[in-house]
Protein backbone atom coordinates (compact mmCIF):
# COMPACT_ATOMS: atom_id res chain seq x y z
CA UNK A 1 0.00 0.00 0.00
CA UNK A 2 1.22 3.52 -0.81
CA UNK A 3 -1.93 5.34 0.23
CA UNK A 4 -3.04 6.95 3.49
CA UNK A 5 -3.89 5.46 6.87
CA UNK A 6 -6.82 7.48 8.20
CA UNK A 7 -7.04 6.96 11.96
CA UNK A 8 -10.43 7.87 13.48
CA UNK A 9 -11.06 8.18 17.22
CA UNK A 10 -14.24 7.26 19.08
CA UNK A 11 -15.63 10.81 18.97
CA UNK A 12 -15.16 11.15 15.19
CA UNK A 13 -17.94 8.94 13.85
CA UNK A 14 -18.99 11.23 11.01
CA UNK A 15 -18.82 10.57 7.29
CA UNK A 16 -17.76 14.20 6.76
CA UNK A 17 -15.03 14.26 9.42
CA UNK A 18 -11.95 16.02 8.06
CA UNK A 19 -9.71 12.92 8.19
CA UNK A 20 -11.94 11.27 5.56
CA UNK A 21 -11.78 14.14 3.06
CA UNK A 22 -10.04 13.37 -0.27
CA UNK A 23 -10.08 9.66 0.59
CA UNK A 24 -9.13 7.25 -2.19
CA UNK A 25 -11.22 4.08 -1.63
CA UNK A 26 -8.78 1.99 -3.67
CA UNK A 27 -5.63 2.96 -1.79
CA UNK A 28 -6.56 4.31 1.66
CA UNK A 29 -7.45 2.46 4.85
CA UNK A 30 -9.67 3.75 7.67
CA UNK A 31 -8.48 2.58 11.10
CA UNK A 32 -10.68 2.44 14.21
CA UNK A 33 -9.50 0.79 17.42
CA UNK A 34 -10.92 -0.23 20.77
CA UNK A 35 -7.96 0.16 23.13
CA UNK A 36 -7.60 -0.77 26.77
CA UNK A 37 -5.57 2.33 27.67
CA UNK A 38 -8.48 4.61 26.82
CA UNK A 39 -10.76 2.60 29.10
CA UNK A 40 -8.36 2.97 32.00
CA UNK A 41 -7.12 6.58 31.96
CA UNK A 42 -10.06 7.13 34.32
CA UNK A 43 -12.59 4.53 35.55
CA UNK A 44 -15.09 5.08 32.75
CA UNK A 45 -18.68 4.00 33.34
CA UNK A 46 -19.39 0.62 31.66
CA UNK A 47 -22.38 2.17 29.87
CA UNK A 48 -20.13 4.86 28.40
CA UNK A 49 -17.66 2.28 27.11
CA UNK A 50 -20.51 0.21 25.65
CA UNK A 51 -21.95 3.28 23.92
CA UNK A 52 -18.62 4.18 22.34
CA UNK A 53 -17.71 0.69 21.20
CA UNK A 54 -21.19 -0.05 19.83
CA UNK A 55 -21.26 3.26 17.94
CA UNK A 56 -17.75 2.60 16.58
CA UNK A 57 -18.61 -0.89 15.36
CA UNK A 58 -21.77 0.29 13.63
CA UNK A 59 -19.94 3.18 12.02
CA UNK A 60 -17.15 0.89 10.79
CA UNK A 61 -19.77 -1.38 9.24
CA UNK A 62 -21.40 1.62 7.57
CA UNK A 63 -18.09 2.70 6.04
CA UNK A 64 -17.34 -0.83 4.83
CA UNK A 65 -20.81 -1.08 3.27
CA UNK A 66 -20.04 2.14 1.38
CA UNK A 67 -17.01 0.50 -0.18
CA UNK A 68 -14.25 1.87 2.06
CA UNK A 69 -11.38 -0.28 3.28
CA UNK A 70 -11.80 -0.45 7.05
CA UNK A 71 -9.36 -1.91 9.56
CA UNK A 72 -11.22 -2.36 12.85
CA UNK A 73 -9.42 -3.61 15.98
CA UNK A 74 -11.60 -5.02 18.77
CA UNK A 75 -10.76 -4.87 22.44
CA UNK A 76 -10.70 -8.68 22.67
CA UNK A 77 -8.37 -9.09 19.69
CA UNK A 78 -5.45 -11.10 21.17
CA UNK A 79 -2.98 -8.97 19.16
CA UNK A 80 -4.42 -5.67 20.45
CA UNK A 81 -1.57 -3.58 21.86
CA UNK A 82 -3.90 -1.61 24.13
CA UNK A 83 -2.97 1.93 23.05
CA UNK A 84 -3.43 4.31 20.13
CA UNK A 85 0.32 4.33 19.54
CA UNK A 86 0.60 0.55 19.63
CA UNK A 87 -2.28 0.09 17.22
CA UNK A 88 -0.97 2.78 14.87
CA UNK A 89 2.37 0.95 14.82
CA UNK A 90 0.70 -2.40 14.06
CA UNK A 91 -1.42 -0.84 11.32
CA UNK A 92 1.68 0.67 9.70
CA UNK A 93 3.24 -2.78 9.56
CA UNK A 94 0.08 -4.27 8.05
CA UNK A 95 -0.64 -1.59 5.45
CA UNK A 96 2.68 0.21 4.76
CA UNK A 97 1.02 3.62 4.26
CA UNK A 98 2.80 6.64 2.82
CA UNK A 99 1.29 8.87 5.51
CA UNK A 100 -1.20 9.05 8.39
CA UNK A 101 -4.10 11.51 8.56
CA UNK A 102 -6.07 12.22 11.75
CA UNK A 103 -8.64 14.76 12.82
CA UNK A 104 -7.74 16.92 15.82
CA UNK A 105 -8.49 14.75 18.90
CA UNK A 106 -10.88 15.71 21.70
CA UNK A 107 -8.27 15.58 24.47
CA UNK A 108 -4.94 17.35 24.92
CA UNK A 109 -3.32 14.12 26.07
CA UNK A 110 -4.20 12.34 22.82
CA UNK A 111 -3.16 15.30 20.67
CA UNK A 112 0.26 15.37 22.33
CA UNK A 113 0.64 11.63 21.68
CA UNK A 114 -0.27 11.98 17.99
CA UNK A 115 2.23 14.82 17.61
CA UNK A 116 5.04 12.36 18.39
CA UNK A 117 4.08 9.87 15.69
CA UNK A 118 5.82 11.44 12.71
CA UNK A 119 9.21 11.23 14.40
CA UNK A 120 8.43 7.87 15.99
CA UNK A 121 7.14 6.13 12.85
CA UNK A 122 9.20 7.92 10.20
CA UNK A 123 6.26 8.84 7.95
CA UNK A 124 4.31 12.11 7.59
CA UNK A 125 1.42 12.63 10.01
CA UNK A 126 -1.18 15.26 9.13
CA UNK A 127 -3.44 16.56 11.92
CA UNK A 128 -6.48 18.24 10.40
CA UNK A 129 -8.77 20.70 12.15
CA UNK A 130 -12.04 19.34 13.48
CA UNK A 131 -14.51 21.52 11.59
CA UNK A 132 -17.68 19.98 13.02
CA UNK A 133 -18.12 23.10 15.18
CA UNK A 134 -19.46 26.59 14.57
CA UNK A 135 -16.26 28.29 15.75
CA UNK A 136 -12.68 27.24 15.03
CA UNK A 137 -10.09 27.23 17.79
CA UNK A 138 -8.16 30.05 16.05
CA UNK A 139 -11.34 32.13 15.73
CA UNK A 140 -12.01 31.69 19.42
CA UNK A 141 -8.46 32.70 20.32
CA UNK A 142 -8.86 35.88 18.27
CA UNK A 143 -12.17 36.62 19.98
CA UNK A 144 -10.63 36.01 23.41
CA UNK A 145 -7.48 38.07 22.84
CA UNK A 146 -7.43 41.28 24.84
CA UNK A 147 -10.65 40.61 26.75
CA UNK A 148 -10.07 41.24 30.42
CA UNK A 149 -13.17 39.37 31.53
CA UNK A 150 -14.55 37.14 28.75
CA UNK A 151 -18.10 35.88 29.15
CA UNK A 152 -20.07 33.27 27.28
CA UNK A 153 -23.03 35.62 26.80
CA UNK A 154 -20.94 38.03 24.72
CA UNK A 155 -19.51 35.18 22.66
CA UNK A 156 -23.01 33.73 22.15
CA UNK A 157 -24.37 37.00 20.81
CA UNK A 158 -21.51 37.24 18.33
CA UNK A 159 -22.21 33.68 17.16
CA UNK A 160 -25.89 34.51 16.72
CA UNK A 161 -24.97 37.50 14.58
CA UNK A 162 -22.37 35.56 12.58
CA UNK A 163 -24.83 32.82 11.64
CA UNK A 164 -28.00 34.93 11.53
CA UNK A 165 -29.76 32.81 14.13
CA UNK A 166 -32.96 34.08 15.80
CA UNK A 167 -32.49 37.58 14.40
CA UNK A 168 -35.16 39.82 12.89
CA UNK A 169 -34.86 41.75 9.62
CA UNK A 170 -33.03 44.56 11.41
CA UNK A 171 -30.46 42.18 12.85
CA UNK A 172 -31.89 42.40 16.36
CA UNK A 173 -32.78 39.38 18.51
CA UNK A 174 -36.21 37.91 17.85
CA UNK A 175 -38.49 38.66 20.77
CA UNK A 176 -36.45 41.70 21.80
CA UNK A 177 -34.04 39.80 24.06
CA UNK A 178 -30.88 37.79 23.49
CA UNK A 179 -31.51 35.55 26.45
CA UNK A 180 -34.73 34.09 27.88
CA UNK A 181 -33.06 32.41 30.84
CA UNK A 182 -35.31 34.18 33.37
CA UNK A 183 -38.31 32.46 31.73
CA UNK A 184 -36.70 29.03 31.96
CA UNK A 185 -36.47 28.46 35.71
CA UNK A 186 -39.81 26.94 36.65
CA UNK A 187 -40.11 23.95 38.96
CA UNK A 188 -42.04 21.01 37.56
CA UNK A 189 -45.67 20.93 38.76
CA UNK A 190 -46.71 17.55 40.18
CA UNK A 191 -49.32 17.03 37.46
CA UNK A 192 -46.89 17.57 34.54
CA UNK A 193 -45.90 14.27 32.93
CA UNK A 194 -42.60 14.38 31.01
CA UNK A 195 -42.53 12.79 27.56
CA UNK A 196 -41.51 9.18 27.21
CA UNK A 197 -37.81 8.81 26.61
CA UNK A 198 -36.45 7.69 23.25
CA UNK A 199 -35.23 4.10 23.45
CA UNK A 200 -33.51 1.78 21.00
CA UNK A 201 -33.63 -1.98 21.30
CA UNK A 202 -30.03 -3.22 21.01
CA UNK A 203 -29.27 -5.25 17.89
CA UNK A 204 -26.84 -8.19 17.73
CA UNK A 205 -23.79 -5.95 17.34
CA UNK A 206 -24.70 -3.86 20.36
CA UNK A 207 -25.60 -6.91 22.45
CA UNK A 208 -22.17 -8.38 21.70
CA UNK A 209 -20.52 -5.15 22.89
CA UNK A 210 -22.66 -5.05 26.04
CA UNK A 211 -21.62 -8.62 26.86
CA UNK A 212 -17.95 -7.74 26.31
CA UNK A 213 -18.17 -4.68 28.56
CA UNK A 214 -20.05 -6.60 31.23
CA UNK A 215 -17.24 -9.17 31.34
CA UNK A 216 -14.32 -6.72 31.22
CA UNK A 217 -15.62 -3.77 33.24
CA UNK A 218 -18.47 -5.18 35.30
CA UNK A 219 -16.70 -4.39 38.58
CA UNK A 220 -16.85 -0.63 37.98
CA UNK A 221 -19.34 1.94 39.19
CA UNK A 222 -22.37 1.71 36.90
CA UNK A 223 -24.18 -0.91 34.91
CA UNK A 224 -24.85 -1.76 31.26
CA UNK A 225 -28.14 -3.48 32.04
CA UNK A 226 -31.06 -2.08 30.07
CA UNK A 227 -28.79 -0.39 27.53
CA UNK A 228 -31.01 1.60 25.14
CA UNK A 229 -28.82 4.33 23.64
CA UNK A 230 -28.91 5.20 19.92
CA UNK A 231 -25.60 4.06 18.39
CA UNK A 232 -26.21 4.61 14.66
CA UNK A 233 -26.68 7.69 12.51
CA UNK A 234 -30.25 6.66 11.67
CA UNK A 235 -31.25 6.18 15.30
CA UNK A 236 -29.54 9.44 16.24
CA UNK A 237 -31.71 11.31 13.72
CA UNK A 238 -34.80 9.62 15.13
CA UNK A 239 -33.74 10.66 18.64
CA UNK A 240 -33.42 14.26 17.42
CA UNK A 241 -36.91 14.20 15.89
CA UNK A 242 -38.34 12.69 19.07
CA UNK A 243 -36.86 15.46 21.21
CA UNK A 244 -37.95 18.31 18.92
CA UNK A 245 -41.50 16.99 18.60
CA UNK A 246 -42.15 15.84 22.17
CA UNK A 247 -39.77 17.52 24.60
CA UNK A 248 -38.52 20.79 23.11
CA UNK A 249 -41.84 22.63 23.66
CA UNK A 250 -41.48 22.15 27.44
CA UNK A 251 -37.72 22.25 27.60
CA UNK A 252 -37.39 25.97 28.24
CA UNK A 253 -39.77 26.34 31.16
CA UNK A 254 -38.55 23.22 32.93
CA UNK A 255 -34.88 22.91 32.00
CA UNK A 256 -33.80 23.70 35.58
CA UNK A 257 -36.41 21.49 37.23
CA UNK A 258 -35.60 18.24 39.03
CA UNK A 259 -37.73 15.28 40.03
CA UNK A 260 -36.65 12.22 42.03
CA UNK A 261 -36.35 9.10 39.88
CA UNK A 262 -36.58 11.05 36.60
CA UNK A 263 -33.28 11.31 34.66
CA UNK A 264 -34.54 13.26 31.64
CA UNK A 265 -37.72 15.26 32.20
CA UNK A 266 -37.72 17.53 29.09
CA UNK A 267 -34.00 17.19 28.35
CA UNK A 268 -32.78 15.70 25.12
CA UNK A 269 -29.93 13.26 25.91
CA UNK A 270 -28.52 14.30 22.51
CA UNK A 271 -25.16 15.41 23.93
CA UNK A 272 -23.44 12.01 23.55
CA UNK A 273 -24.69 11.78 19.96
CA UNK A 274 -23.30 15.24 19.22
CA UNK A 275 -20.02 14.57 20.97
CA UNK A 276 -19.22 11.39 19.03
CA UNK A 277 -20.35 12.78 15.67
CA UNK A 278 -23.59 10.87 15.06
CA UNK A 279 -25.31 14.27 14.97
CA UNK A 280 -23.91 17.57 13.70
CA UNK A 281 -24.50 20.67 15.86
CA UNK A 282 -25.75 22.65 12.89
CA UNK A 283 -28.47 20.15 12.03
CA UNK A 284 -29.55 20.04 15.67
CA UNK A 285 -29.83 23.83 15.84
CA UNK A 286 -31.65 23.91 12.50
CA UNK A 287 -34.18 21.34 13.72
CA UNK A 288 -34.98 23.50 16.76
CA UNK A 289 -35.25 26.65 14.61
CA UNK A 290 -37.61 24.87 12.21
CA UNK A 291 -39.86 23.91 15.12
CA UNK A 292 -40.00 27.55 16.23
CA UNK A 293 -40.69 28.80 12.68
CA UNK A 294 -43.55 26.30 12.37
CA UNK A 295 -45.06 27.34 15.71
CA UNK A 296 -44.36 23.95 17.31
CA UNK A 297 -42.03 25.22 20.06
CA UNK A 298 -41.97 28.55 21.96
CA UNK A 299 -39.16 31.04 21.60
CA UNK A 300 -37.92 30.64 25.19
CA UNK A 301 -37.47 26.90 24.71
CA UNK A 302 -35.75 27.21 21.36
CA UNK A 303 -33.47 30.05 22.43
CA UNK A 304 -32.47 28.19 25.60
CA UNK A 305 -31.68 25.04 23.64
CA UNK A 306 -29.77 26.89 20.90
CA UNK A 307 -27.76 28.73 23.55
CA UNK A 308 -26.52 25.43 24.98
CA UNK A 309 -25.16 24.32 21.58
CA UNK A 310 -24.23 27.51 19.72
CA UNK A 311 -23.12 29.31 22.87
CA UNK A 312 -22.06 27.13 25.77
CA UNK A 313 -20.76 24.05 23.91
CA UNK A 314 -18.63 26.16 21.58
CA UNK A 315 -17.43 28.40 24.40
CA UNK A 316 -16.17 25.64 26.67
CA UNK A 317 -14.34 24.05 23.74
CA UNK A 318 -12.58 27.33 23.08
CA UNK A 319 -11.62 27.74 26.73
CA UNK A 320 -10.27 24.18 26.89
CA UNK A 321 -7.99 24.46 23.86
CA UNK A 322 -6.89 27.97 24.77
CA UNK A 323 -6.00 27.16 28.38
CA UNK A 324 -4.61 23.62 28.21
CA UNK A 325 -2.51 21.92 29.43
CA UNK A 326 -2.43 23.90 32.69
CA UNK A 327 -6.22 24.19 32.96
CA UNK A 328 -6.86 20.79 34.52
CA UNK A 329 -4.34 21.53 37.29
CA UNK A 330 -6.05 24.69 38.53
CA UNK A 331 -7.29 24.93 42.10
CA UNK A 332 -7.99 28.61 42.73
CA UNK A 333 -9.86 28.03 46.00
CA UNK A 334 -7.22 25.71 47.46
CA UNK A 335 -9.62 22.79 47.95
CA UNK A 336 -8.00 19.47 48.82
CA UNK A 337 -10.62 17.36 50.60
CA UNK A 338 -11.01 13.87 49.10
CA UNK A 339 -14.19 13.22 47.15
CA UNK A 340 -16.64 11.36 49.42
CA UNK A 341 -17.05 7.64 48.78
CA UNK A 342 -20.78 8.04 48.17
CA UNK A 343 -20.04 9.61 44.79
CA UNK A 344 -19.16 6.08 43.69
CA UNK A 345 -21.98 4.29 45.53
CA UNK A 346 -24.92 6.62 46.21
CA UNK A 347 -24.81 5.46 49.84
CA UNK A 348 -25.80 8.67 51.64
CA UNK A 349 -28.85 9.76 53.61
CA UNK A 350 -29.06 12.99 51.60
CA UNK A 351 -31.90 12.05 49.28
CA UNK A 352 -30.94 14.38 46.43
CA UNK A 353 -27.39 13.04 46.19
CA UNK A 354 -28.44 9.42 46.72
CA UNK A 355 -31.06 9.67 43.99
CA UNK A 356 -28.86 11.45 41.44
CA UNK A 357 -25.76 9.30 41.99
CA UNK A 358 -27.80 6.08 41.89
CA UNK A 359 -29.41 7.15 38.62
CA UNK A 360 -25.99 8.03 37.20
CA UNK A 361 -24.98 4.47 38.01
CA UNK A 362 -27.92 3.21 35.95
CA UNK A 363 -27.88 5.76 33.15
CA UNK A 364 -24.39 7.33 32.93
CA UNK A 365 -26.42 10.52 32.64
CA UNK A 366 -27.87 13.38 34.66
CA UNK A 367 -29.16 16.64 33.27
CA UNK A 368 -27.19 19.85 33.66
CA UNK A 369 -28.86 21.19 36.82
CA UNK A 370 -28.39 17.91 38.67
CA UNK A 371 -24.73 17.95 37.64
CA UNK A 372 -24.20 21.58 38.61
CA UNK A 373 -26.48 22.15 41.60
CA UNK A 374 -26.56 18.72 43.25
CA UNK A 375 -23.30 16.81 42.68
CA UNK A 376 -21.17 19.83 41.76
CA UNK A 377 -22.66 22.13 44.39
CA UNK A 378 -21.99 19.66 47.19
CA UNK A 379 -18.40 19.02 46.07
CA UNK A 380 -17.73 22.76 45.93
CA UNK A 381 -19.30 23.51 49.31
CA UNK A 382 -17.41 20.60 50.86
CA UNK A 383 -14.08 21.84 49.50
CA UNK A 384 -13.35 18.70 47.47
CA UNK A 385 -10.18 18.53 45.41
CA UNK A 386 -11.20 19.73 41.92
CA UNK A 387 -8.83 17.21 40.32
CA UNK A 388 -10.80 14.37 41.93
CA UNK A 389 -14.11 15.97 40.95
CA UNK A 390 -12.79 16.24 37.38
CA UNK A 391 -11.91 12.53 37.30
CA UNK A 392 -15.38 11.64 38.58
CA UNK A 393 -17.23 13.72 35.99
CA UNK A 394 -15.02 12.49 33.17
CA UNK A 395 -15.64 8.91 34.31
CA UNK A 396 -19.34 8.64 34.97
CA UNK A 397 -21.08 10.55 32.17
CA UNK A 398 -21.66 9.07 28.74
CA UNK A 399 -21.14 12.44 27.04
CA UNK A 400 -17.91 13.33 28.87
CA UNK A 401 -14.93 14.04 26.65
CA UNK A 402 -12.31 16.20 28.29
CA UNK A 403 -12.71 19.21 25.97
CA UNK A 404 -16.30 19.67 27.12
CA UNK A 405 -16.13 18.13 30.60
CA UNK A 406 -13.08 19.89 32.07
CA UNK A 407 -14.27 23.51 31.65
CA UNK A 408 -17.76 22.58 32.83
CA UNK A 409 -16.38 20.83 35.91
CA UNK A 410 -13.36 22.90 36.84
CA UNK A 411 -14.69 26.25 35.69
CA UNK A 412 -18.47 26.27 35.93
CA UNK A 413 -18.97 23.75 38.73
CA UNK A 414 -15.90 24.04 40.98
CA UNK A 415 -14.66 27.61 40.28
CA UNK A 416 -11.17 26.09 40.20
CA UNK A 417 -10.11 28.43 37.39
CA UNK A 418 -10.78 31.45 39.62
CA UNK A 419 -13.56 32.89 37.48
CA UNK A 420 -12.25 32.52 33.96
CA UNK A 421 -15.31 30.56 32.83
CA UNK A 422 -18.01 31.57 35.31
CA UNK A 423 -18.52 34.96 36.88
CA UNK A 424 -19.31 33.48 40.30
CA UNK A 425 -19.21 30.16 42.14
CA UNK A 426 -22.43 28.22 41.60
CA UNK A 427 -23.36 27.53 45.20
CA UNK A 428 -26.79 27.10 46.74
CA UNK A 429 -28.34 26.09 50.03
CA UNK A 430 -31.16 23.59 50.44
CA UNK A 431 -33.68 26.33 49.63
CA UNK A 432 -32.77 26.11 45.94
CA UNK A 433 -33.02 22.31 45.88
CA UNK A 434 -36.38 22.47 47.64
CA UNK A 435 -37.69 25.08 45.20
CA UNK A 436 -36.56 23.33 42.01
CA UNK A 437 -37.27 19.70 42.87
CA UNK A 438 -38.92 17.21 45.20
CA UNK A 439 -35.79 15.61 46.65
CA UNK A 440 -36.45 17.16 50.07
CA UNK A 441 -39.77 15.32 50.37
CA UNK A 442 -39.17 12.36 52.65
CA UNK A 443 -35.49 13.21 53.27
CA UNK A 444 -34.36 12.84 56.87
CA UNK A 445 -32.68 16.28 56.66
CA UNK A 446 -34.77 19.41 57.13
CA UNK A 447 -34.11 21.94 54.30
CA UNK A 448 -35.36 24.79 56.51
CA UNK A 449 -32.76 24.35 59.26
CA UNK A 450 -29.23 25.72 59.17
CA UNK A 451 -27.90 23.85 62.18
CA UNK A 452 -28.94 21.03 64.47
CA UNK A 453 -29.13 17.27 64.28
CA UNK A 454 -31.61 17.17 61.36
CA UNK A 455 -30.36 20.28 59.51
CA UNK A 456 -29.68 19.78 55.80
CA UNK A 457 -25.92 19.65 55.16
CA UNK A 458 -26.37 21.92 52.15
CA UNK A 459 -27.35 24.69 54.57
CA UNK A 460 -24.48 24.69 57.05
CA UNK A 461 -21.98 23.88 54.27
CA UNK A 462 -23.27 26.82 52.23
CA UNK A 463 -22.67 29.34 55.01
CA UNK A 464 -19.40 27.69 56.03
CA UNK A 465 -18.14 27.98 52.42
CA UNK A 466 -18.90 31.70 52.44
CA UNK A 467 -17.18 32.17 55.79
CA UNK A 468 -14.07 30.26 54.65
CA UNK A 469 -13.75 32.28 51.44
CA UNK A 470 -14.76 35.70 52.73
CA UNK A 471 -11.54 37.39 51.66
CA UNK A 472 -12.21 36.41 48.04
CA UNK A 473 -15.98 36.98 47.77
CA UNK A 474 -16.91 39.63 50.37
CA UNK A 475 -17.14 42.34 47.72
CA UNK A 476 -18.12 40.16 44.79
CA UNK A 477 -20.85 41.96 42.80
CA UNK A 478 -23.05 38.85 42.49
CA UNK A 479 -22.70 37.11 45.85
CA UNK A 480 -21.21 39.76 48.16
CA UNK A 481 -24.67 40.59 49.53
CA UNK A 482 -24.81 37.15 51.14
CA UNK A 483 -22.19 38.31 53.62
CA UNK A 484 -24.56 40.98 54.90
CA UNK A 485 -26.96 38.13 55.73
CA UNK A 486 -24.20 36.08 57.34
CA UNK A 487 -23.26 39.08 59.48
CA UNK A 488 -26.76 39.15 60.93
CA UNK A 489 -26.30 35.68 62.43
CA UNK A 490 -25.28 35.87 66.07
CA UNK A 491 -21.85 34.63 67.13
CA UNK A 492 -23.25 31.40 68.55
CA UNK A 493 -24.93 30.46 65.26
CA UNK A 494 -21.85 31.25 63.20
CA UNK A 495 -19.82 29.07 65.56
CA UNK A 496 -22.41 26.28 65.32
CA UNK A 497 -22.29 26.43 61.51
CA UNK A 498 -18.52 26.17 61.52
CA UNK A 499 -18.44 23.33 64.05
CA UNK A 500 -21.22 21.31 62.41
CA UNK A 501 -19.66 21.67 58.97
CA UNK A 502 -16.27 20.50 60.27
CA UNK A 503 -17.79 17.55 62.14
CA UNK A 504 -19.89 16.52 59.15
CA UNK A 505 -17.04 16.72 56.65
CA UNK A 506 -14.61 14.91 58.90
CA UNK A 507 -17.11 12.07 59.14
CA UNK A 508 -17.34 11.49 55.39
CA UNK A 509 -15.62 8.35 54.16
CA UNK A 510 -13.20 9.31 51.36
CA UNK A 511 -13.24 7.62 47.99
CA UNK A 512 -10.00 5.91 46.94
CA UNK A 513 -7.90 8.11 44.67
CA UNK A 514 -7.74 6.86 41.11
CA UNK A 515 -4.21 6.32 39.86
CA UNK A 516 -5.06 4.57 36.59
CA UNK A 517 -3.66 1.37 35.20
CA UNK A 518 -2.43 2.56 31.80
Amino acid sequence: MSGTLRYLFADQLSRDVSALRDLDPARDVVLLTEVREECETVPHHPRKIAFLFAAMRHFAAELAAAGLRVDYVRLDDPENKGSFRGEAERAIRRHRPARIVVTWPGEWRVLEEVRTWEKRFGIPVEIRADDRFFCTIDEFRRWLAGRRQPRMEHFYREMRRRYGILLDAAGEPVGGRWNFDVDNREPLPPDVVPPERFRVEPDAVTREVVDLVRRRFGDRFGTVEGFDYPVTRGDALRALRHFVERALPGFGRFQDAMRAGEPLLFHSRLSPLLNVGLLHPREVVEAALAAFAAGRAPLASVEGFVRQILGWREYVRGIYWTEMPAYTQRNALGHHRPLPAFYWSGATDMRCLADVVTRIGREAYAHHVERLMVTGNFALLAGCDPAEVHIWYLSVFVDAFEWVEAPNTLGMSQFADGGLLASKPYIASAAYLRRMGDFCDGCRHDPRKRTGEDACPFNFLFWDFLARHRDRFDHHPRIGALYRILDRFDAAERRAIRDQAAHFLDGLAPAPRWSGRS
